[in-house]
C-alpha cells in the first residue's frame, strides 16, 4: 500500500470511529504503519471524523519525519510498532462502555461469542499514567506483547492488530461486548459465557482466523 492509500484508509478509519460512537471530540488518535521504522499518526489536536490529507505525521524511531505536529501520544504507538514487527495498525479511543469498564474494577469478559472470544482473546488492563506522559508510553510499549486490546485505567483504549481492517473490527467488538456486560449487569441478566475449554478450542482449532503469536 502506497501513502496516499494508506492515509485514505486511515480517513475512512476515523469516520468510521466517529460514526459508530467509537471516539469523540478530538479525543484519540490512530496511526498505521508504513514500512519498518516509519508511521503515519494523526497530528495533534485533530477531530478523527474529518481527517484532511495532511492531519497526519510521519513519524520513525528517531522521531518526527514530516509534517504536522503529532499526537503527543505517538510514543504509545511507537512503542507497540517496535515490540510488535507483524502489527500495522493501532486506535486510541474512549468510546463509552469500554473506557466505563477501565475507570472501574468490571472485568471484560471474552466468552460471550465469537468475536469476542478472537479479538478479547488477552485484554491488557494498563494502570493509570497521565495521557502523552513518557510514563505511559513505557508501561505500554513494556505491555504490548500481552495482548491486542489494552484498557487504559481513568483514560481509555488501545486497540492494534495487522490492519486497520482487523484493528476496527476489533475497537468495534470490544465497545459491543462492553456495552453488552454493562447492560447485562444493570439489568440483571444472568449471562451464560462459555467455558474456558470451549474458548480454547474455538480459538485453536475453528479456523476462525489465524492464532495470534503475540509478538513471539
Amino acid at each position: 500500500m502506497n501513502r496516499l492509500e494508506l492515509i485514505k484508509e486511515l480517513q475512512q478509519t476515523g469516520s468510521f470511529m466517529m460514526n459508530n460512537q467509537l471516539a469523540w471530540g478530538t479525543a484519540g488518535n490512530i496511526s498505521a504503519r508504513l514500512d519498518n521504522n516509519d508511521f503515519y499518526v494523526s497530528a495533534s489536536g485533530t477531530y478523527l471524523g474529518e481527517l484532511e490529507y495532511d492531519d497526519f505525521s510521519l513519524c520513525s524511531t528517531d522521531g518526527l519525519v514530516e509534517g504536522k505536529k503529532p499526537s503527543k501520544e505517538f510514543k504509545m504507538h511507537q512503542g507497540i510498532y517496535e515490540q510488535r514487527p507483524e502489527i500495522n495498525a493501532v486506535l486510541h479511543a474512549s468510546p463509552f462502555y469500554s473506557t466505563l469498564i477501565a475507570c472501574s474494577d468490571i472485568d471484560l469478559p471474552n466468552n460471550y461469542f465469537v468475536e469476542a472470544m478472537y479479538y478479547l482473546e488477552k485484554v491488557v488492563r494498563i494502570p493509570y499514567k497521565h495521557p502523552g506522559s513518557v510514563d505511559l508510553a513505557e508501561v505500554v510499549t513494556e505491555h504490548a506483547k500481552e495482548g491486542n486490546v489494552m484498557l487504559l485505567e481513568n483514560h481509555g483504549v488501545i486497540v492494534y492488530d495487522v490492519s486497520l481492517k482487523e484493528a476496527r473490527m476489533a475497537l468495534q467488538t470490544l465497545e459491543y461486548t462492553a456495552k453488552m456486560h454493562i447492560t447485562a449487569l444493570k439489568n440483571g441478566v444472568n449471562m451464560q459465557g462459555l467455558s474456558n475449554e470451549t474458548v480454547h478450542d474455538f480459538i485453536h482449532h475453528s479456523g476462525y482466523k489465524p492464532l495470534r503469536n503475540w509478538g513471539k
